[in-house]
């Protein structure tokens, strides 16, 4: 066969099903065999964007390896936001991208582009194939790489005479990869120390990322969880990890996290941190972060342990396995006692009583209050949809005011930030998990970035909802801007909903037209009473996407807050309900 037909026979063999791609004149070798393939489905995208971070939504919803296809140079290059993506959130991800002709490479050849080059920072491996025999392997060794160890991206780029050429195709290909043994297995002596610190901790947390999600390890989390009785705080990945109902869950740390959450890391003597990175939106400033506590960090990625918090016990392996030996080291470590962590909790669900999550629902300028119509969205849609969410306050308030009772229910840009990630990810979920209910949570910026894909959603019968949080601004911007800026609204007015008394209410775009034109049934909502009937329309609709422009207030908030380059312990409740802060 050709190097195309042996690119999409791999694909076959490891079990593909679903592929989102862009043709172009370097990889239109493979897509005149994929026309031909009865097993896998090409979503055509509008842009090779949404085609990545539709590969990472359907990864991040179902767990499997998600696929983006483009063609060299600009297609190759507008797959590298959703790969530096894919990369910082540990998403499984494969991205195929054709190349010139390999006697062209080098010479500035017509839409060549080294993306090699460009990509090898933000990969796991980037491969470059020049021979037809070679494909077979580099697709093996890419899904290999991609779904093991701590998961990532690896991009794949085939020159065309290679998907030309002939080779002979053999299966499975031998494949080698020296060096490449991730750990999984965890030492024992570091198990038994883990368990005997937390057993004599008086203030111990459980400090959950989202390398919970990835590794599956969920249940084995709830019954470590139950058994120690320490409590969990889960990151902004990790949300779902641990059911928001349980008792034990102090809710989200960091920036914009619960003051429970942020106030138990801050005070504990032992953190057990199972995935997570201690990541600067978490910490704070690191020297004043949980500065009595030892830490015990378990991950599968070498790298990350000590990176920014110095590890007392550090543990490498994958946390599905680590867990059920920390379960059994820890309950020979306790015998029959339980560890007294009574006052602990004392002083925890007072902070609870306290500090509850909160909002104002009537806010001054008479419009709907965000967090209102995103509370009622999760209360309508229940704990087995799934909730994609672009960047910004909208995303904060997803992750505050939903409550996540799985894995795998909440999606978003956790490393990265990345604005239009919310619909292209939404997409890839619905096609991942067609029966489940798919919420895009946008705000009207992020919504302007990658909007186009409803043309996808609509022609491939791929029935998304989006509620655009509209508060006519670039709102987490203008929220700093007011805090720290005095006010100073640089550039961060988007026209496009309501936008003030002494100001005209342009709409530009007009979302519900812009729905229309795109085959999608559009909504406007302005009256906190319109709420629930929008949400139960779009819930009911499936023939088609829904779009709901909800115009909401652009003074609203997110708190809590900790300012960025200050310590966790000035946390601020409201915007006048914390220390002073004298410094951005």
């Amino acid at each position: 066969m050709t190097g195309s037909g042996a690119i999409l026979a791999s694909l076959e063999k490891l079990g593909v099903t679903d592929v989102f791609g862009l043709p172009g004149g370097a990889i239109m070798p493979f897509y005149d065999e994929l026309m031909a393939s009865t097993s896998i489905r090409h979503i055509l995208v509008r842009h090779e964007q949404g085609a990545g971070h539709a590969a990472e939504g359907y990864a991040a919803a179902s767990g499997r390896v998600g696929v983006a296809i483009a063609t060299s140079g600009p297609g190759a290059t507008n797959l590298v936001t959703a790969i530096a993506d894919a990369h910082m959130d540990s998403v499984p991800m494969i991205a195929i991208t054709g190349q010139v002709f390999s006697h062209l490479m080098g010479t500035d050849a017509f839409q060549e582009i080294d993306i090699v080059g460009i990509t090898m920072p933000i990969t796991k491996h980037s491969f470059l194939v020049k021979r037809a025999e070679d494909i077979p392997e580099a697709i093996a060794s890419a899904y290999l790489i991609a779904t093991t160890g701590r998961p990532g991206p690896v991009l794949v780029d085939i020159t065309k005479d290679a998907q030309q050429g002939p080779m002979t195709f053999n299966w499975p290909p031998k494949l080698d990869l020296p060096g490449y043994r991730p750990v999984t297995k965890a030492h024992g002596k570091q198990i038994t120390a883990a368990a005997e610190l937390l057993f004599e901790s008086k203030r111990p947390v459980l400090y959950v990322g989202g390398g919970v999600i990835r590794a599956e390890a969920s249940p084995e989390l709830l019954k470590f969880a139950e058994a120690c009785g320490a409590p969990v705080v889960t990151t902004l990945m990790a949300r779902g990890a641990f059911p928001d109902s349980h008792q034990q869950n102090l809710g989200m740390p960091g920036m914009h996290g619960t003051v429970p959450a942020v106030l138990a890391l801050q005070e504990s003597d032992l953190i057990v941190a199972l995935g997570a990175r201690f990541d600067d939106r978490v910490t704070g400033r690191v020297a004043e972060f949980a500065p009595h506590a030892k830490i015990v960090h378990v991950d599968i990625d070498p790298a990350e342990i000590g990176k920014i918090k110095q590890a007392d016990v550090p543990i490498v392996g994958d946390l599905k396995d680590v867990l059920v030996d920390l379960l059994d080291a820890y309950k020979e470590a306790a015998g029959k006692q339980k560890a007294d962590i009574a006052e602990w909790w004392v002083r925890l669900n007072q902070l609870r009583e306290n500090f509850p999550l909160g909002y104002t629902d009537d806010p001054d300028d008479g419009l709907l209050a965000p967090q209102t119509v995103i509370e009622r969205i999760g209360q309508l849609s229940g704990p087995e949809a799934i909730y994609a969410a672009g960047v910004g306050q909208h995303q904060m308030w997803a992750a505050q005011f939903i409550k996540y009772e799985r894995p795998h229910a909440w999606l978003n840009s956790g490393g990265a930030g990345t604005m239009g990630y919310a619909v292209p990810a939404a997409m890839g979920a619905k096609v991942a998990e067609p029966d489940r209910l798919v919420w895009a949570i946008d705000g009207d910026g992020c919504f302007q970035m990658t909007n186009q894909e409803l043309a996808t959603c609509t022609i491939n019968d791929i029935p998304i909802k989006v509620a655009i949080i509209n508060n006519s601004s670039l709102g987490m911007v203008r929220q700093w801007q007011s805090l720290f800026y005095d006010g100073r609204h640089s550039f961060t007015d988007l026209n496009t909903g309501h936008t003030g008394p002494d100001e005209q209410t342009r709409m530009i775009p007009d979302f519900v037209k812009l729905a229309e034109a795109y085959g999608a049934l559009g909504i406007r909502v302005t009256k906190p009473e319109e709420i629930d009937p929008a949400i139960k329309l779009a819930i009911a609709t499936n023939d088609r996407p829904v779009v709901i422009d909800f115009i909401v207030s652009r003074d609203a908030m997110v708190w809590p807050m900790v300012p960025q380059g200050v310590g966790n312990s000035q946390v601020q409740y409201a915007r006048d309900a914390a220390p002073d802060w004298d410094e951005e």
